[in-house]
């Protein structure tokens, strides 16, 4: 037992000696490390249960029509780990599947995906974390530990962070080519078209310069030429797009639809009004800018305005001093 004893304890202070008072807590890292290394083969490339594979076998066909109607299929090899790629909370997994969708993410295999990335960058750069740990001599405990937990943080947030900013862009996209697009759904309206002929011609015109509107409006005159109700159609794209103007357009078109009003009197209004609106956004930013403005003229020109008025002073009162 005491020999035992004697064994950890000179191991402990060897390995203390080697990677620092954070050693024991390294080296038990490296072998959990380690050990989930060796444990995802048989994880990842289990065999298939034979029950699974009758049941695919019958439902074969009905996969393959399926997948014709979709939006981009699934990967296959993330999706034998969907139980671990994705969450089993449905309202979980329904709010992260409608935060891709706003950032342009509409395939069946987004949320694997996305799940994926944050698992991989994490611990691939936990692992680069360690490795570096490991190599650079000197490093004390807190910067070992930091060393190797931030690197893994910000691996595994990167992905939320890049679909934040594309939701974001396309927000911004989407609310700045709006009002054109209701000026031309305006006129093709008054030229004879009906609604979905308009939406048809407004995606296809507008495509170079505002594509994530233009695929919003294409989503919606497709989901209309399959047949679907129309109020349903357009309150999905508010869903979808979450912005405040297009929800008012929706509300706007649906009111119209029900109480048997004209459509072009409803656009011309609203279109009026998003116009409006667009110039009140300008000259917001507009008068923003001095504000912002005024911490970039206090750090580079008051300090020369001063060196310039106040320095000869100084200098004539130090030699002054100094010829005294």
């Amino acid at each position: 037992m005491e020999f035992l004893q004697n064994l950890l304890t000179r191991a402990n202070e060897a390995i203390s000696g080697l990677f620092g008072d954070l050693g024991p807590l390294i080296v038990v890292g490296g072998l959990g490390f380690l050990l989930v290394l060796i444990a995802l083969p048989a994880i990842l490339f289990r065999k298939k249960d034979p029950l699974d594979k009758l049941r695919d076998s019958q439902n074969f066909k009905d996969k393959n029509a399926g997948h014709a109607l979709r939006i981009g299929g699934k990967d296959q090899r993330l999706d034998r780990f969907s139980q671990f790629l994705e969450p089993q909370n449905v309202e979980e997994l329904s709010q992260v599947r409608l935060t891709l969708i706003r950032a342009g993410y509409r395939s069946k295999g987004a949320v694997q995906t996305f799940h994926f990335a944050q698992f991989a960058l994490g611990l691939g750069l936990l692992a680069l974390g360690t490795i570096y740990v490991l190599i650079a001599p000197g490093l004390s405990g807190q910067a070992s530990a930091l060393s190797v937990i931030v690197p893994g943080a910000l691996g595994y947030m990167a992905p939320k962070y890049w679909v934040t900013k594309r939701v974001q862009k396309r927000v911004e996209e989407i609310t700045q080519g709006f009002p054109d697009a209701l000026d031309l759904m305006l006129v093709c309206v008054e030229a004879g078209q009906s609604l979905d002929q308009s939406i048809i011609r407004v995606s296809k015109e507008m495509r170079a310069a505002y594509p994530a509107l233009c695929e919003e409006f294409e989503i919606v005159a497709y989901e209309m030429k399959a047949g679907k109700d129309k109020s349903r159609v357009l309150r999905d794209m508010g869903e979808r797009v979450d912005i405040q103007d297009v929800n008012s357009f929706v509300t706007v078109l649906i009111q119209s639809a029900t109480f048997g009003t004209s459509v072009a009197d409803a656009l011309r209004v609203y279109a009026a009004e998003m116009r409006d609106k667009r110039v009140l956004r300008a000259e917001e930013k507009a008068n923003k800018l001095p504000t912002k403005l005024t911490l970039g003229t206090m750090m580079f020109c008051v300090p020369p305005l001063l060196i310039i008025l106040i320095g000869p002073s100084v200098y004539g009162i130090a030699q002054n001093l100094g010829g005294g």
